[in-house]
């Protein structure tokens, strides 16, 4: 069993507690904001909502919470057992001591180390898809959709994780003193023509696309698109009910592959003018070049956190702080376990990069909120649609403001209506 002063593991163990706590914490502050204040309307929404439907509301929300709360704790302590069992240390070295190739280890370690998480995980996420969402009439799934789905995802992760791991292997192994440069050009390159051929062979493994079909819809975004001089590959709708009556709209792909998407359940929902306006506000995240300005910030990122790990993976502490056998030098082979254990340490901080993330992401939503009233002459539309997708998904009106600091990257309802109306 392992335990140690060295300065990883504290921060190991602090950043694990802390994230434990602060979630509970959050958790627990929206749950009791909402039963004070969860089934009171607000003044602007009394003639959408009625006592009936806040109360659906908050029984979701409570459902989700109750299996929340367990879930959580059963994580925490399987973080904790699995770090101070020394299980990672022993998959990898008898999984290299077995095939003694690098590359196989860490295939082998990625797969298994994977697996309890997965076994304690898989009966809250079945009991959210097939009690809770279905009681609330969101999920259409059946039991073999969703194992059809979990097969596909798992299949696809393999073809998309393998590669980039092999990838990473090489460069540690060949270039151990440049990998990080030669990775984050890899990784940045790869995830460029993940997101080029997403829309058209990776998004119809899962559902079926259809163009738009003609009527007003279809006209209302057409000449959206011409005063805004936007340009895009087509407009599509997404067969989402066959799995849930959640609905959204969303941009995807760049270049030749850039379209719209529109959930069917979205289309049966609104209204062909709050359509436009929920576009309106997409299409303001595109005119506030609002993923380029994110690319700017991310990419340094990317350089910056590989070298940083490039170094960290060559210190014998963050080893030793696991359980592995201390050593004078950290061969390249053993550096790849170091980049789990760098992110062991540092997960529980996560939140504090959330919140930071979150805020700037809140600043973008309300420029877009503001470019679709812009295009549309009014706010009308928009709030009515923000309204309806609130009222059909079950979502806070005004959750804790501590709590949409920490978890939500779009405004609440009620703080995008008032900056619309304002």
């Amino acid at each position: 069993m392992i335990f140690n002063s060295s300065v990883f593991f504290i921060l190991f163990l602090a950043g694990t507690v802390f994230d434990f706590v602060l979630n509970q914490f959050l958790e627990a502050s929206d749950f009791f904001f909402r039963k004070k204040h969860g089934k009171q309307i607000p003044e602007r929404l009394k003639d959408f909502l009625n006592a009936q439907e806040l109360e659906k509301n908050c029984a979701y929300e409570d459902a989700k919470y109750f299996v929340w709360i367990p879930s959580n704790i059963l994580n925490f302590i399987l973080k904790l057992a699995l770090v101070l069992s020394g299980f990672y240390v022993f998959l990898y070295e008898n999984f290299y001591n077995f095939t003694e190739n690098v590359f196989a280890t860490v295939i082998l370690f990625s797969i298994v180390s994977g697996i309890p998480s997965f076994i304690v995980n898989l009966p809250f996420s079945l009991y959210r898809e097939f009690r809770i969402e279905k009681k609330f009439g969101f999920s259409n799934m059946n039991l073999k959709m969703w194992i059809l789905d979990f097969a596909k995802s798992t299949v696809l992760s393999a073809v998309i994780a393998i590669p980039i791991l092999c990838a990473a292997v090489a460069l540690i192994v060949c270039f151990n003193k440049i990998w990080w440069l030669l990775f984050a050009i890899v990784y940045l390159a790869f995830s460029l023509g993940i997101s080029y051929i997403y829309p058209v062979l990776i998004a119809p493994i899962f559902n079926k696309f259809s163009p738009l079909e003609e009527g007003e819809i279809k006209e209302r975004i057409e000449k959206l698109f011409a005063k805004t001089g936007f340009k895009t590959s087509g407009i599509f709708t997404m067969d989402a009910s066959r799995r849930s009556n959640h609905s959204n709209a969303y941009f995807t792909g760049f270049g030749k592959n850039k379209r719209i998407v529109l959930y069917d359940t979205l289309i049966k929902q609104l209204e062909p003018s709050e359509i436009e306006a929920v576009l309106g506000h997409e299409l303001g995240h595109c005119k506030k070049h609002h993923i380029a300005k994110r690319m700017i910030v991310m990419i340094p990122l990317v350089f910056v956190s590989l070298l940083a790990a490039s170094l960290i993976a060559k210190l014998p502490p963050l080893y030793s702080a696991f359980g592995y056998e201390p050593l004078e030098t950290i061969a390249p082979y053993i550096q790849p376990l170091g980049l789990l254990f760098i992110g062991l340490v540092f997960e529980g901080y996560g939140n504090i990069v959330s919140l930071v993330s979150n805020f700037f992401s809140r600043k973008d939503e309300f420029q877009a909120d503001a470019y679709s009233k812009e295009m549309c002459g009014t706010s009308q539309q928009l709030i009515s649609a923000l309204i309806k997708l609130n009222k059909e998904n079950l979502s806070e009106l005004e959750p804790p403001k501590i709590y949409s600091m920490f978890n939500y990257s779009h405004p609440p309802l009620m703080e995008r209506i008032k900056a619309l109306e304002s």
